[in-house]
């Protein structure tokens, strides 16, 4: 589908890629990874036309599409949540419009032989065959589909967009983006503004598209259940394997103890060889030898190890000072932005050393109780009372508007050391990877992990024995993320810790408070224990099956129960109404394959036996007829299995 070939891009004088070459192929399931820096998002734009390459080739198959959702976009704000989210649709609104003006001239015309008539009837079955393809019929279930499943509620379809939240916005766009089918996904990070559920629904839907998927993501648990290979990006080259992450990691090793080993092996034959070459080459009885050997180190294929990035980041936490037993009160708590009620009822004790996950569905309260925590916001029900000797270091998810963007990356730090930490600055920084020239650069020109990189150093300026954390992964790469959890499974104070990735909690926390609904749920252990208690497969699962959770309610209650009287009449009423439409649409989805499997059977027959059907095999577009057909069933079944998928979640 599409071929990258002898690909460099430059930058200054600088190869960020020096001649690249890999294939992505139908189907594929592509895990682009590498650290921050290495090209990942600029190689995405290069796929899509948006940057051109310095040297090189990108070549696409005729017709291919591809659909591109970059880490920031500028989201439109004119319509609601809806009507912006069908304009995914704008093809197969103009193909209605045009099958209508079809429609409506072939019923005027009277002149049924004439090759006119003949070429609207074509074009009228094309538009349609294509009309079908884009869904065209489904796009209101779909719609409701999608969203749903990345998170919305079916209150918000009709909301301004104006009204979301970036993160929000964002989940619109990839809406959109989901709803328009292309060939080939190109995602960049697309579960940072995610919620776990909404990330195991976009997991489920990425692994069932029958189209190509690449995408850049530091989530481990995200790759390893979408992708089947994986291309690293490292020092200007490409190692590409055929392996989920996970599998990869230990490829790579394995191929990196081969090569270490392979060279030693050369060196020694090199060095035996060069000694023996030394030691006999002014003997004349040994001259044939003496050659011999010298042309076998001039034919000699000198083997290469692959280089190796070995900058990481260098975090430890300094001790946590001894606080109480008693971390944090948390008695009836609860939040309101004047007549928007966040959550309430929160009740529980959070004691020292405990390390605790924050989870739920965003706009649920997570972000707003660890300010309430941190004593930034105050609690309009209830209490928080922060324990005897605590001192709190808070890391933000939202770093850029708490740094000032003008001041230098040592003035950062410089602004807010004090003692004799301060002649370590710049020891600090290079831990961080803050090296030379970069301690000068300007805040505002630092990418997103610069930045969340320069935040964890000045968090670490003085020792806290409570650290709340606010999605502290979303900008880093793999190796920070790894080394960040292995400094903060050492860390011997209190964690309270919001996030979104279940590989970096696993293993990590030992307590999960989960926010939804208005309430604040209470798990004992760790992060998959929460989900197996849940029973988490999609955001339209938990919506409708309404199941409580084996858990112990923040309040002392249990989850509440299904709606009952009145309100449990209508969501029945409701829930039978869309059993009807998705058995209705899988009736049509079942009559349109057996007719497309009849019209394929049919061109097997006549292309097994050409001559007594008047076909010439050498014709391209017999072929294309035919691949078309393919192409049209391999759609129709995939929708079947969505359709047959949803009935199963509404009617268990």
């Amino acid at each position: 589908m599409i071929s990258v070939d002898n690909l460099t891009v430059s930058f200054g004088g600088w190869d960020l890629f020096r001649e690249i070459s890999f294939i992505i192929n139908p189907k594929d399931r592509v895990g682009l990874v590498g650290k921050n820096g290495a090209g990942k998002t600029t190689l995405l734009k290069v796929l899509t036309g948006e940057q051109p390459p310095s040297s090189g080739a990108v070549t696409k198959n005729i017709g291919t599409t591809i659909g591109y959702l970059p880490q920031q976009m500028k989201v439109a704000d004119t319509t609601s949540l809806v009507e912006e989210t069908a304009r995914a649709f704008e093809e197969v609104l103009a193909l209605e419009a045009e099958m209508a003006d079809l429609t409506r001239q072939i019923s005027e015309r009277t002149d049924y032989e004439s090759e006119q008539y003949e070429k609207l009837l074509h074009r009228l079955n094309d538009v349609n065959d294509r009309y079908h393809i884009l869904g065209g019929d489904q796009r209101e279930a779909d719609i409701e589909k999608t969203l749903l499943g990345l998170g919305f509620r079916r209150e918000d379809f009709g909301r301004p967009t104006r009204e979301f939240s970036g993160g929000w916005r964002m989940r619109i766009e990839l809406a959109k983006l989901l709803l328009r089918r292309p060939d080939v996904f190109l995602l960049d990070e697309p579960t940072n503004h995610l919620d776990i559920e909404s990330i195991q629904w976009l997991e489920t839907y990425l692994k069932d598209y029958p189209g190509a998927v690449v995408l850049i993501s530091h989530d481990r648990a995200f790759l390893d259940n979408v992708t089947n290979r994986t291309i690293e990006i490292s020092l200007g080259k490409i190692y590409d394997y055929k392996a989920t992450y996970s599998h990869y990691i230990e490829l790579r090793r394995e191929r990196r103890e081969q090569q270490m080993a392979a060279y030693a092996n050369q060196q020694k034959l090199i060095e035996k060889t060069e000694e023996f070459i030394e030691k006999f080459r002014y003997k004349p009885t040994k001259s044939n030898q003496v050659q011999s050997r010298v042309k076998q180190l001039e034919k000699l294929e000198r083997i290469e190890v692959d280089e190796e990035d070995l900058s990481r980041i260098n975090i430890k936490f300094p001790p946590a000072p001894r606080s109480g037993q008693i971390v944090a009160e948390v008695k009836q708590a609860g939040k309101s932005f004047g007549e928007k009620h966040v959550f309430g009822g929160a009740e529980f004790v959070i004691e020292r050393g405990e390390k605790i996950a924050l989870v739920g569905r965003n706009g649920e309260g997570k972000t707003t109780f660890a300010r309430m925590l941190i004593g930034d916001l105050e609690p309009t029900e209830g209490s928080i009372r922060i324990g005897h000797n605590i001192n709190t270091g808070y890391y933000a998810q939202n770093q850029d508007d708490l740094m000032d963007g003008e001041a230098t990356v040592y003035d950062t730090l410089d602004k807010v050391a004090v003692g004799d930490i301060r002649t370590r600055l710049r020891d600090i920084l290079a831990a961080f990877l803050f090296r030379g020239e970069d301690i000068d650069k300007k805040v505002k020109v630092l990418s997103g992990g610069e930045k969340a990189r320069l935040a964890m150093a000045r968090m670490m300026l003085e020792p806290h024995n409570l650290l709340v954390m606010d999605e502290p992964t979303n900008h880093m790469d793999m190796r920070s993320k790894d080394i960040l959890k292995s400094a903060l499974t050492k860390y011997d104070g209190t964690l309270v810790l919001v996030s979104h990735d279940r590989e970096f909690l696993d293993g990590l926390v030992d307590k999960v408070y989960e926010f939804r609904d208005g309430r604040v749920y209470e798990y004992l252990g760790g992060i998959w224990y929460f989900l197996e208690k849940r029973k988490v497969d999609s955001m339209a699962e938990i919506e409708r099956k309404g199941a409580p959770p084996e858990a112990r309610a923040g309040s002392g209650e249990q989850a509440r129960p299904a709606p009952s009287g009145k309100a449990g009449y209508e969501q029945k009423k409701e829930t039978e109404k869309q059993v009807r439409r998705v058995r209705t649409a899988i009736e049509k989805c079942e009559a349109g394959i057996a007719r497309l499997e009849q019209e394929i059977a049919g061109m097997d027959s006549r292309m097994a036996n050409p001559a007594a059907h008047g076909i010439d095999l050498g014709d391209a577009a017999v072929f294309e007829e035919y691949n078309t057909l393919k192409r049209q069933l391999e759609v129709q079944m995939h929708e079947w299995e969505k359709l047959n998928y949803e009935l199963d979640i509404l009617t268990s």
